[in-house]
């Protein structure tokens, strides 16, 4: 996609989801790892382990979409995370769970056809943002002039 004014939008929804929906969880890990530990999958230290760590980086590659810094590997990150939840969610519904996914800490919703939609349209936005080489209305843009002119 060419047109700078999408790749902004796109950058700054996911930048922006991610930053809250890993806001929502970083001061509740212990919530956040029984969440995790509720789909069955995951032994408890990895559970605890994830809860910790993930909700950091979803805030960090989040806010690094939002200010246009490093925004294809950010992006890249944030692709992978969906791709994970997607696979996730899918497993869990063909399994019949009837889980909350823990993904909005204690704004989440049950795991569905809701939530699956919502990955995969966020995926969507991720990838035009990884797939995009245009640095502009970003910092990356900013740095790559200053760079040049050095």
């Amino acid at each position: 996609m060419k047109n700078k004014h999408f790749l902004l939008g796109f950058r700054l929804i996911v930048g922006a989801f991610f930053v809250w929906a890993g806001a929502l969880k970083v001061f509740h890990p212990l919530g956040f790892a029984d969440d995790i530990m509720a789909y069955g999958l995951f032994p408890r230290g990895l559970a605890l382990i994830a809860a910790l760590t993930l909700p950091w980086v979803e805030v960090v590659c989040g806010a690094l979409l939002l200010i246009g810094l490093f925004r294809r590997a950010a992006a890249l990150v944030i692709a992978a995370l969906l791709v994970a939840f997607i696979i996730l969610v899918v497993i869990t519904m063909a399994r019949g769970l009837d889980l909350v996914c823990g993904c909005l800490g204690a704004l989440s919703g049950k795991v569905g056809w809701k939530l699956l939609a919502q990955d995969i349209v966020l995926l969507f936005l991720a990838l035009t943002v990884l797939g995009s080489r245009s640095t502009a209305l970003s910092l990356d843009g900013k740095r790559s002039l200053r760079g040049a002119g050095d």
